[in-house]
């Protein structure tokens, strides 16, 4: 990304917000200084931090994820991991061993905290499991065929008690449903 005001890559991304409008700069670091940002290098700010905890009497805690940046750059395709922040591919196997300190949080906040892909299970696969098919069947069965009782005993009550508009709205829900399974 390149910097709002000049021709050079930014490194600073301030957002703020004025009278509810979200305003976003992306500046270089000369840029930033002239317009009274403070870039701090990232130690200098971790100084700082570990600084007031202490004066705090705090315990300084490290994250069990916090892990050292491994490499800028993939030993076996050269890709640098500003590479992948740019486009957003990595360029082989390699590089996700290569960059895995940058990586890891970027997958856990993609996954809610967890470190490995919990995507959808292929129909074919879980057919494998048939067992667990035919109880999830049966219990869908079971809960369609309450609602349907439920759904027959207030179009009962619906007429009895003379409520013709609710009745028409029972019978057209019914008969959705008969619709859905094929079982009356």
């Amino acid at each position: 990304m390149k910097c709002d005001h000049c021709d050079k890559d930014a490194t600073v991304h301030e957002l703020s917000v004025h009278n509810g409008v979200k305003i976003e700069r992306h500046l270089c670091e000369q840029c930033a200084e002239q317009f009274g940002i403070s870039v701090r290098p990232q130690q200098q700010i971790t100084d700082l931090i570990k600084h007031y905890v202490m004066k705090q009497g705090l315990t300084p805690v490290v994250p069990p994820m916090a892990q050292p940046m491994r490499a800028n750059q993939c030993p076996a395709c050269k890709t640098t991991y500003q590479d992948f922040k740019q486009h957003g591919l990595l360029g082989c196997s390699d590089c996700y061993k290569s960059f895995e300190g940058q990586l890891m949080p970027l997958v856990e906040r993609a996954h809610d905290g967890g470190q490995t892909h919990v995507g959808k299970t292929p129909l074919r696969a879980s057919r494998a499991n048939t067992e667990v098919d035919d109880i999830a069947i049966r219990a869908l069965r079971e809960h369609r065929m309450e609602r349907l009782r439920v759904l027959r005993h207030e179009l009962d009550q619906a007429i009895r008690d003379e409520r013709y508009e609710a009745a028409a709205r029972l019978r057209d829900q019914l008969r959705q449903v008969e619709s859905e399974g094929g079982v009356a």
